[in-house]
């Protein structure tokens, strides 16, 4: 089944599988990059105050965004993705979702690995992790009772050597998040580096991950932030992690509550932007609508999204 517009078709390898009985709306889309296989799962959603979108915007500026894209005023449900890809003999992860804090209160979350099993997707396939970066709701998935266990031996995890570093001695100073976050974010991120230290394979700016499958470092979200490029024939497409959220398109300068250097963040969202208006290749996000599939256009100094029509 093809896609004629986007010239992807659904991946039989990653597409397999059902939906669970009780999910309401599809939480997988499968897509193919020339011969990588791509499947965009739903880690399901994290409800948070509006100021976090663009806690330097006039209020009345925000709140006019919101109203105008029929958004509640209050709280809004910041979707969240993880991609998987094959490549060649390899089957890659690229996050890991947000997995369970209780004590965040965040049950519509942590969703990842139930979906990739009722995809039919078995953790002890995933030879390699790519992470964007090491929020928790980038890594809180591989910290689940029994997650551990089920991966491979050898996995290897690809992460900036700068983001490692940076978590030893984290700084949230310019970060403008509600209480109780930055107490989870440290405390997952040691969780993390303790429990998987032997499987990182810390990488300085670029680093090849399978053919067709790049990690470069951007920086801005966090210094070790990174997005991830797949290439096969002409097709391209960029999971972009954190590097822009829905309103990131109309407002690149607004400044997002979790950016630990909120200035050098615009910048690597506007040049993400204005190089992915110029080749018109797909892009994925964390936080974009699911399945967040689309392309961008420019619109005066401005950018515009432009989500994928379905193929079903």
């Amino acid at each position: 089944m093809e896609i004629s517009e986007a010239g992807a078709s659904v991946s039989e390898p990653v597409a397999r599988g059902r939906h669970a009985p009780e999910e309401a709306v599809p939480s997988r889309y499968a897509l193919q990059i020339g011969e990588i296989d791509v499947l965009v799962v739903s880690d399901g959603v994290l409800p948070l105050p509006t100021a976090m979108l663009g806690h330097n915007a006039e209020p009345a500026d925000r709140a006019a965004w919101l109203k105008d894209m029929f958004l509640p005023p209050d709280a809004f449900d910041w979707p969240l993705n993880a991609v998987l890809v094959r490549s060649g003999e390899q089957t890659i992860l690229i996050d890991a979702g947000l997995g369970l804090d209780p004590d965040l209160h965040l049950p519509r979350a942590g969703q990842l690995a139930l979906r990739l099993e009722a995809a039919g997707i078995d953790l002890a396939s995933v030879t390699d992790v790519v992470l964007t970066h090491m929020h928790m709701d980038h890594i809180g998935g591989l910290l689940v009772d029994g997650v551990k266990s089920r991966l491979r031996p050898d996995l290897r995890i690809h992460v900036a050597a700068a983001e490692v570093a940076f978590w030893q001695t984290p700084d949230f100073s310019q970060t403008a998040m509600p209480p109780g976050f930055p107490d989870a974010l440290r405390s997952a991120a040691k969780r993390f580096t303790n429990a998987y230290s032997k499987e990182l394979r810390p990488f300085d700016e670029t680093h090849t991950v399978a053919p067709g499958v790049v990690v470069h470092r951007t920086g801005g979200h966090t210094p070790g932030h990174s997005f991830v490029r797949l290439t096969s024939g002409k097709d391209r497409l960029t999971f972009a992690g954190d590097a822009v959220f829905p309103v990131g398109f109309e407002q690149p300068d607004w400044h997002n509550g979790f950016e630990h250097d909120p200035e050098e963040a615009a910048r690597v969202r506007v040049r993400l932007l204005e190089e992915l208006a110029g080749t018109g290749e797909w892009l994925v996000a964390t936080h974009l609508p699911f399945p967040s599939i689309g392309r961008v256009a420019r619109e005066g100094e401005v950018f515009r999204w432009v989500p994928a029509f379905w193929d079903y």
